[in-house]
């Protein structure tokens, strides 16, 4: 009996697409463009009104009290790590399953990052696992919002509470998530978002800190502007050249020029979060039938932000790994992608803090089988229908 399954692009078959459809994308109109262009005749291009516009709009959709813009969200993470006050020998719980920069902004701030495990159906935070990894040497536990859903915020601030530890977010794929009746980035102590392109709205390339915290708050905006106590516009308006260094600090700052574009870029925020959940609840639609994968779990009572949306392959059902799979929908014109490689796996990890397999089996298995599918709210829906044909070939051939 003849296979009647279309050829494989990899194989020399034609593909689903001729132009690749990447993984994420940013969405640029013409009232960005218009907006930038006002901020660049205007008479400030740096530490001018924009910033504090766009701090109060961030603010506002994080439901905290201040928000500080930076120049990326890892120069975010670096400064809610040096607000901390971490020394040599302080540790801070990371989870295994994220961007290196979670861990690198302990390293950078002179602590240890303990890695912690995730949950097998969620790859969140694993609360168990971060008691397990507590010591007298913690300082704070640092949650990843992965693929855009809100941690067990719930559990992590029992635990933060029980041993006076502060709770941070990296909220890098949440902006726009809530959790229980608000916003996510309310629960913890500080939260900090990345405005790269790839993410729900960009700045090109910016971060910030949302904190009710006053004491975070009023750190952040001395560090990224070199720990100086005024910054440039403040000492216009006072009229004075006259400043003092604080702290030591660094420039972290974010340019009026991309606060403009970021606040521009605010105004879709609702829309678009609903476009990423609309092509979520249909990926889920397909995958809950009978090809070789599923989605992650949904916690209950959260609103998904959908950065990411994250798939586990059924190996045992495949004739092919995960790396196979990749291959084959990437010839198929379909961007997809990997998130994450465990962190504490990485070179540099292993060489400087001696971590290995085994510290975290659940981060270790999963991302055998991890595929991000392409995830942007300008994505039409024949491109999700591009996406839900390439599955269905690529998986059924390999099956």
């Amino acid at each position: 009996m003849s296979d009647t399954r279309p050829r494989l692009a990899r194989d020399g078959g034609t593909p689903v697409r001729s132009k690749m459809l990447p993984y994420a994308r940013q969405s640029i109109d013409k009232d960005d463009v218009a907006r930038v262009v006002a901020a660049l005749e205007s008479e400030w291009l740096t530490t001018g009104p924009e910033i504090g516009q766009f701090e109060r709009e961030i603010a506002e959709v994080a439901g905290v009290g201040d928000a500080v813009a930076v120049s990326s969200g890892t120069a975010g993470l670096h400064t809610v790590m040096n607000a901390i006050g971490l020394v040599p020998g302080d540790e801070v719980i990371v989870p295994a399953t994220t961007f290196v920069a979670t861990a690198n902004a302990v390293v950078h701030a002179g602590a240890t990052p303990a890695f912690a495990d995730v949950e097998p159906d969620t790859l969140l935070v694993d609360a168990k696992s971060v008691r397990a990894r507590m010591s007298d040497r913690t300082k704070a536990i640092v949650a990843v919002d992965f693929a855009g859903q809100p941690c067990d915020y719930q559990s992590l601030r029992a635990l933060a509470e029980e041993r006076g530890l502060l709770l941070v977010a990296d909220a890098a794929h949440s902006l726009g998530a809530t959790s229980g009746h608000g916003p996510a980035a309310a629960l913890p102590d500080a939260a900090v978002f990345s405005f790269h392109p790839v993410k729900h709205v960009t700045t090109a390339e910016g971060g910030a800190v949302a904190t009710s915290n006053p004491s975070i708050a009023s750190y952040a905006r001395r560090f990224r502007n070199h720990g100086l106590d005024r910054d440039h516009a403040r000492r216009s308006a006072e009229g004075s050249w006259r400043y003092s260094m604080v702290d030591l600090g660094l420039n972290y700052r974010l340019s009026d020029i991309q606060c403009a574009l970021g606040r521009s870029q605010l105004r879709h925020l609702p829309r678009w979060l609903a476009r990423r959940r609309e092509i979520a609840q249909r990926y889920d639609e397909v995958l809950s039938g009978e090809l070789p994968a599923r989605p992650l779990a949904v916690r209950s009572g959260v609103e998904h932000a959908y950065h990411l949306y994250v798939i586990r392959l059924d190996l045992e059902r495949l004739s092919e790994d995960r790396d196979a799979v990749f291959a084959a929908l990437r010839a198929e014109g379909i961007g997809v992608n990997v998130h994450y490689a465990p962190a504490h796996l990485h070179p540099y990890y292993r060489r400087e803090f001696g971590t290995s397999e085994g510290l975290c089996p659940v981060a270790e298995t999963a991302e055998r089988d991890l595929l991000s599918l392409p995830m942007f709210s300008a994505m039409s829906n024949q491109d999700v229908d591009d996406v839900v044909a390439a599955l269905f070939k690529v998986l059924g051939a390999l099956e």
